[in-house]
């Protein structure tokens, strides 16, 4: 049986040829499944019903199953989706100052092998890349369930999205295509892998690109971060300029909080040094804590006096405002597997 959610209008068509009814038809379906992200094939109201009964028994509209959601006192909403081989994700619905903009945080792989120290996917380890079409269906899955309308897609759930580029690429394809979310609405976050970076500044894609950064020199980045030992900070520099350079787009710089390793005075003079020649905005990130570790978050005082010293260089800073740390969506805090903390809150 074929699965509807992630199949190209020109896939449809192949079923709908199969069926012996007409182009348009496929167009029909095509609208139902990514512009009013129906549930069900009954749903598809302007097909007749013999034709529905005909489809249904050729395909369904997903595979994937919600195994827990949970939302958060901000409104934020997290789900565990289950593929069909038992393998979770985990992927978020976030909405900012009741502005109608709706970002779906979604994730690329089951696991993460890059394990930065401070996050908890790593410690799963890696497990697989997920396909073009799991990863759409994560936007599927909340658009049906809320029956809202996802505006902006940033690829910053569990995984390092550069590792599983080519089904990473095809899913803002679609995003963009099927979905009408423009390329400038899409964000693609990287711990730094470097050819992949050069391969996208290459594409000269209109979407954003995100570097985890999170520390100022190699000494402190290669505590939090093992890819540093890999793809350092000097190689990584040049990479960042390249892309800039032949692309002409800001990068964004993920830049993670934590008390008294990487928030000093002396850490943002550093960083301001480090991004002088690059063109980039920088999101500062408050740590939000786990329990996979024992660091802890800086006071709003550092945050502020960080902020305040990487403005003073000339680059533009933003500080992110939190989202369902209460129900561990936050930045760092998805694991994508079920646990006590689900049983509790939902059991």
């Amino acid at each position: 049986m074929k699965i509807l959610s992630g199949l190209s209008l020109k896939e449809i068509e192949e079923i709908t040829d199969e069926l012996k009814a007409s182009k348009f038809r496929a167009r029909q379906i095509h609208n139902w499944i990514y512009l009013k992200s129906v549930k069900d094939i009954d749903d598809m109201t302007d097909l007749s019903v013999k034709f529905r009964e005909e489809l249904k028994k050729a395909a369904c509209v997903s595979d994937v199953k919600i195994k827990v959601k949970q939302v958060s006192s901000d409104g934020t909403i997290k789900y565990l989706l289950e593929y069909p081989d038992g393998e979770c994700v985990e992927t978020v619905l976030m909405r900012f100052d009741n502005r109608a903009n709706l970002t779906a945080c979604v994730s690329s792989q089951v696991g993460c092998a890059v394990n930065c120290s401070f996050c908890a996917t790593g410690k799963r380890g890696f497990i697989r890349n997920l396909s073009y079409k799991e990863i759409i269906e994560q936007v599927l899955t909340i658009q049906r369930d809320t029956g809202l309308k996802v505006t902006n897609v940033v690829f910053m759930g569990q995984g390092e999205p550069l590792f599983n580029l080519d089904n990473v690429l095809k899913a803002m394809e679609i995003f963009n295509e099927n979905f009408q979310i423009g390329a400038r609405r899409l964000t693609v976050s990287t711990s730094g892998i470097i050819p992949q970076i050069n391969k996208l500044a290459e594409l000269d894609m209109q979407s954003t690109l995100a570097v985890s950064l999170h520390a100022p020199n190699h000494d402190i980045r290669s505590r939090l971060m093992k890819i540093e030992n890999k793809y350092n900070m000097d190689d990584l520099h040049r990479a960042l300029k390249n892309y800039v350079d032949k692309t002409g787009r800001r990068i964004t710089i993920e830049y993670l909080l934590i008390k008294d390793l990487n928030d000093t005075v002396q850490a943002a003079k550093e960083l301001a040094h480090y991004l002088q020649d690059i063109k980039c905005n920088i999101n500062l990130i408050p740590y939000n804590p786990t329990a996979e570790n024992d660091y802890q978050r800086p006071s709003n005082n550092s945050v502020m006096k960080f902020k305040y010293l990487l403005e003073h260089s000339g680059k533009k800073v933003t500080v992110r405002l939190e989202r369902g740390a209460d129900i561990d969506a936050a930045c760092g805090q998805l694991k994508g597997k079920v646990n006590s903390s689900y049983l509790t809150l939902n059991g």
